[in-house]
């Protein structure tokens, strides 16, 4: 089983970090193959908005979002953690969601996935949201995701280490067991069926690469 941890804090050992380092141990303890990325280290260049990876399958800038892209499709699991910055994820988030091939290309297809979202106040749950419909929308099935408030600077309390032990055996067990999500199905179904699909199938031969990772991909 290989599970990915991408890390989309800046601070390698923030809070966002610490819980998804505890969710790391809990998933090695459990026998999964586990790799851990933090965002602030890669190369990752802005999404220049050229749509060439509709066309072709993959961004003409082939820096560390692209091979974390390569990454994730090999992967059985995936969790991904970011604080609350705005009301949203992280700056470094952001890039890997618009160079990540997610929605259109439906990356996560079939790929169990976790979420851990940390703030202050009501605005990580408006960043939680975005990790969740990120999921959904392309393709993946949420295991389960954690929503931390804690003071800046804080550190990982006992509750949350549990939690994230928590979420971290939820992970392993949907992984190891083919667990079925039968309304996120649905949900994404509708979304595929309705917003997706029609929009890739009247671009044609514009999105290709996108039909092709498709097929790829068993959509």
């Amino acid at each position: 089983m290989k599970i990915v941890i991408i890390n989309g804090s800046p601070r390698i050992n923030g809070l966002t970090a610490g819980i998804l380092h505890a969710l790391e141990r809990n998933l090695i303890a459990q026998g999964a193959d586990v790799e851990f990325f933090n965002l602030s280290e890669l190369s990752m260049s802005q999404c220049r908005g050229c749509c060439s990876c509709y066309t072709t399958g993959h961004c003409h800038m082939n820096d560390d979002a692209e091979k974390l892209s390569g990454v994730i499709e090999e992967a059985d699991g995936l969790v991904l953690g970011t604080p609350t910055y705005a009301s949203n994820v992280s700056g470094y988030m952001k890039v890997l969601i618009d160079r990540g091939h997610f929605v259109i290309e439906q990356l996560l297809n079939g790929k169990y996935c976790a979420t851990v979202t940390t703030g202050e106040n009501y605005g990580s749950r408006d960043a939680a949201r975005v990790l969740k419909n990120l999921v959904l929308y392309s393709g993946g099935r949420l295991a389960g995701n954690i929503v931390v408030n804690a003071p800046f600077n804080g550190g990982v309390s006992g509750s949350v280490r549990k939690a994230a032990e928590r979420a971290g055996r939820k992970l392993f067990r949907a992984v190891s067991r083919h667990k079925k999500y039968p309304l996120q199905s649905v949900f994404h179904r509708v979304v595929f069926s309705v917003g997706i699909r029609p929009f890739v199938v009247k671009k044609g031969e514009k999105y290709q690469g996108v039909t092709s990772k498709w097929k790829e991909y068993g959509v």
